[in-house]
Parts: C-alpha cells; sequence; structure tokens
C-alpha cells in the first residue's frame, strides 16, 4: 500500500494497537523509522476545508500562480497532517490517548502539490511525572530537495 493511500485509509487509529510501540519501546535519540508521503493538491485543500482556511494560496491556482510564490503551497499547519502521513501505522506516536501537551514550529520554505515529504524523527527524552508518562520528541519534515520545509519540538502525554 502506498504512503497516501495509506493516510487515505487511516482514521481508526485503534485498529493497528496491538502492532503500535509502547512506553518501554521509545528509546530516547533513536530515528523513528518513518514513511515518505507524496504531498498532493487534493490533500492540501481537503486539509484546509478541515481547519477553515480557504487562504487563495492554498486553493486558487490562478492567484497563487500570480504571487510571490508562484503556484500552489500548503499552509503552515500542514505539518498535522504530514505527521500522521509521514508515521507507520506501528508508531508510538499514534497511540489513541495521547494528548499533546505542548509544542514550537519553525517553517522555512513552503510545501507545495507534487512534494515528496520525508521526516526524520525521534524523542529526545521520556520521563515520568505526577504518574503521567511524558515524551519530549523532534520532527523535521524535508522536500525532494532536502529543503527544510519545517522543524518542531513537541511534549506529549502517553497513555498509561
Amino acid at each position: 500500500m502506498t504512503s497516501n493511500a495509506q493516510a487515505a485509509v487511516a482514521v481508526d487509529f485503534w485498529t493497528d494497537e496491538k502492532r503500535r510501540k509502547v512506553w518501554d519501546d521509545i528509546v530516547p535519540g533513536a530515528p523513528r523509522k518513518t514513511i515518505p508521503y507524496v504531498l498532493t493538491k487534493e490533500a492540501i485543500q481537503a486539509y484546509c476545508r478541515s481547519v477553515g482556511d480557504l487562504h487563495p494560496l492554498y486553493m486558487d491556482e490562478d492567484y497563487a500562480k500570480a504571487s510571490p510564490y508562484g503556484g500552489l503551497i500548503a499552509p503552515p499547519s500542514i505539518h498535522i497532517l504530514l505527521m500522521f502521513a509521514c508515521t507507520p501505522m506501528d508508531d508510538w506516536m499514534r497511540s489513541p490517548g495521547t494528548v499533546n501537551a505542548g509544542q514550537s514550529w519553525s517553517y522555512n520554505v513552503p510545501a507545495r502539490p507534487g512534494d515528496t515529504i520525508r521526516m526524520d524523527a525521534r524523542a529526545l527524552d521520556k520521563f515520568i511525572k505526577k504518574d503521567r508518562l511524558f515524551v519530549i520528541h523532534d520532527n523535521v519534515f524535508f522536500n525532494q530537495n532536502d529543503d527544510v520545509i519545517c522543524s518542531g519540538r513537541g511534549w506529549t502525554i502517553r497513555p498509561m
């Protein structure tokens, strides 16, 4: 199954629960397995519609061509879609019950329709505080030219 097809059907996060990595499998510093994803205009626009961001840079090809970008781009927040599209179903990041406890992102070049996106990701640290499981992780998204689209650090609370 291609990564785009996988992303299109990956709506039930409980499906692969038994295969998913758990707390003891998270190794700080070790790279996470990721999969490339070809970003399509349809995926960008479906994402934009779902979050209510209908800016013409993302939706109107004529407008975007006349802009300094010279064509359609994805909104910076596309990293949310890319995070899951580039993450295999057995990854600990997909665990149901995960809570986003904070994040910080830097944006460099816009993602565009047709880009093949790859993600370099790893857990930086994991710890237990007040009976909660925390993971600090970083993610860097690249296009097919090895340009950094965006990079970020997040804090998540893992399910027990």
